[in-house]
């Protein structure tokens, strides 16, 4: 057991929780203030995903040991990387507790239980930081999905900013998360041996299961923020500017609530 490891989970958790306190005290914008605690949580997760995913990117830039011994291989900073995120989703989910019904809430719960079990594996016992580090590149792409969520909450779509950041969600995606898991998936197969069954079937549910909920979050925005993008044709006695273009059909995205409940 790691008792670092434990402390900074639990400073991370308390720091979380005390920047979901100090966003309800600042004003919400606008377009947004119906969704305040939504508004508040992905701003949090946004945070959480720029911290987290750059780290990830960092360390294993500067440490590729990690990636060649994913086990044992590591600097004292992954293990603290690993703990931050460790705490921020249960800071998480208490919040989503507090604010929604287990009906609302029971994917991203089940998501988070699955994340912080795998995880704290390399918190109490030391092993496999460079592994969850790894894991931590997915939140690259969380940054964007946050980032695109804020924009949809700002009634920012149709915008050169949301197409943006829709085209930079389905790249990372790729890139930063797809990738990563088919990595993941790879060394897990071939590390049974040294691997306990268990971990081989935790760690294998965990892939299994990001890896579904990507490949759908992929599609659905590929879907409303690409395929069913099409300008609406000008009204009679006005001509089109980018500024009145729409989502023809039903403004698709702003209104598709289970693509902006989607989470990392």
């Amino acid at each position: 057991m790691e008792p670092f490891g434990l402390l900074m989970t639990g400073a991370s958790f308390a720091v979380f929780r005390g920047l979901h306190w100090v966003l309800q005290h600042l004003p919400t914008p606008k377009p947004a203030a119906r969704n305040r605690w939504k508004w508040r949580n992905i701003c949090v997760s946004l945070v959480h995903s720029l911290l987290a995913g750059t780290g990830a990117l960092l360390g294993l830039s500067f440490f590729p040991q990690m990636i060649a011994d994913p086990i044992r291989g590591h600097p004292p900073g992954a293990l603290m990387l690993v703990a931050v995120s460790v705490g921020y989703f249960l800071a998480d989910a208490a919040d989503l507790l507090r604010n929604q019904t287990l009906g609302q809430a029971w994917d991203l719960l089940c998501h988070h239980l699955v994340v912080i079990s795998c995880l704290s594996t390399a918190i109490l016992s030391g092993h496999y930081v460079g592994f969850s580090v790894v894991s931590l590149l997915l939140e690259l792409n969380s940054a964007c999905l946050h980032f695109r969520k804020l924009l949809l909450l700002s009634h920012q779509a149709p915008s050169l900013a949301f197409s943006m950041a829709s085209w930079a969600t389905l790249a990372t995606l790729v890139l930063f998360r797809l990738v990563p898991l088919g990595w993941m998936s790879l060394w897990l197969a071939q590390q049974q041996r040294e691997v306990p069954p268990a971990l081989v079937a935790l760690g294998g549910v965990g892939l299994l299961t990001v890896g579904v909920m990507s490949i759908v979050l992929g599609v659905r925005i590929l879907i409303n923020d690409v395929l069913r993008y099409r300008p609406c044709p000008p009204t009679s006695g006005h001509k089109e500017t980018p500024d009145t273009r729409a989502y023809c059909a039903g403004e698709h995205v702003t209104r598709d609530v289970s693509a902006l409940n989607m989470r990392n």
